[in-house]
């Protein structure tokens, strides 16, 4: 077995950042033009969640999207690197995940949608970035690396299996579990049911009243993030809007976990979970704890929002017998 075979039976596999940032760059890219198909075909859903992509067996999907009496959608498949686009009526199509620019992937989908009668109209500016490039005039981000885009999937699927676990959990409104195409990141976001003061928005590219509609309550938000700027690494990440009095300093495990300053949000490295005897239980003790700190710091109601809980183990309890 060749040494990137092997890699692909290994479930959290190592993704240094400069390894990959410029295909990081391109997929990011590539993600918010299917995200953008999403948005533009979907009825409004709170805090944007009908924009959303989510975690495949092979990929990332945009799940069903309405087209008149028919529904489509958009699959990425990083196992054979395609993308497909899928219709209600049987027809369907696709292109090969493979070094292009972002102006020749955004035409080639296109084209791909056009044969199957799919007209849609996006917003060809990127959201939450720094210096937009309009996906049509794109030719700077064009590297496609696939096996790193097959490892960014595989520590997907297992982030996504870790957050449903910790999801459920919970009781009161939540989130899914879903894929951020503006950060980019993979999300769950817990309510406490209390409404939030005003976000004061800006963000770089994204109108104050989606930030504002999207933190209209208190949350307690994790995630886990491929890295750039003040974490030039893959992690892991937990925050509370409105940040109440204390969090910062708040004690939460693994020991690894911080505070930073930058994000404001508790921060823990990626390398740390992966290189764990038990990764889920690492993981889990980090979302858990971050919770707790926003929760009880924030005096939620958690008798009535949450599972019967284990305290001492941080474990939903498990019945007698």
């Amino acid at each position: 077995m060749t040494p990137a075979a092997a890699s692909h039976w290994e479930p959290w596999p190592s993704l240094p950042l400069e390894a990959w940032s410029e295909t990081c760059a391109t997929l990011h890219m590539w993600t918010q033009i299917v995200g953008k198909v999403r948005l533009a075909g979907s009825p409004g859903v709170n805090h944007s969640w009908h924009v959303t992509l989510y975690v495949t067996a092979r990929g990332l999907t945009t799940s069903p999207i309405p087209h008149g009496r028919r529904t489509f959608q958009i699959d990425f498949d990083f196992i054979d690197h395609r993308l497909m686009v899928q219709a209600s009526d049987g027809g369907k199509g696709g292109l090969a995940l493979e070094p292009q620019s972002v102006a020749r992937f955004y035409a080639r989908l296109f084209e791909e949608m056009e044969k199957l009668d799919l007209h849609v109209s996006i917003a060809r500016k990127p959201n939450e970035v720094a210096d937009p490039i309009r996906f049509d005039r794109d030719g700077a981000h064009r590297a496609y690396d696939r096996e790193y885009a097959n490892r960014f999937w595989r520590i997907l699927v297992q982030a996504d299996r870790v957050f449903k676990a910790f999801r459920g959990r919970f009781i009161g409104k939540c989130s899914p579990v879903h894929f951020f195409w503006g950060a980019p990141d993979l999300a769950v976001t817990r309510f406490s049911g209390r409404e939030a003061p005003p976000h004061p928005g800006g963000i770089p590219h994204l109108p104050d009243w989606v930030t504002r509609e999207a933190y209209s309550h208190e949350v307690s938000s994790c995630g886990f993030w491929p890295g750039g700027g003040a974490i030039p690494y893959p992690a892991f990440y937990s925050y509370a809007y409105p940040e109440p009095p204390g969090f910062a300093a708040a004690a939460v495990r693994p020991r690894e976990a911080f505070y930073s300053t930058d994000l404001r949000e508790f921060v823990l490295a990626y390398d740390v979970v992966r290189r764990s005897a038990r990764p889920d239980d690492t993981l889990l003790d980090f979302l858990q704890t971050t919770y707790e700190a926003a929760a009880d710091l924030a005096k939620w109601d958690r008798r009535s929002l949450e599972r019967d809980v284990d305290r001492r183990s941080s474990r939903p309890a498990r019945p007698a017998g």
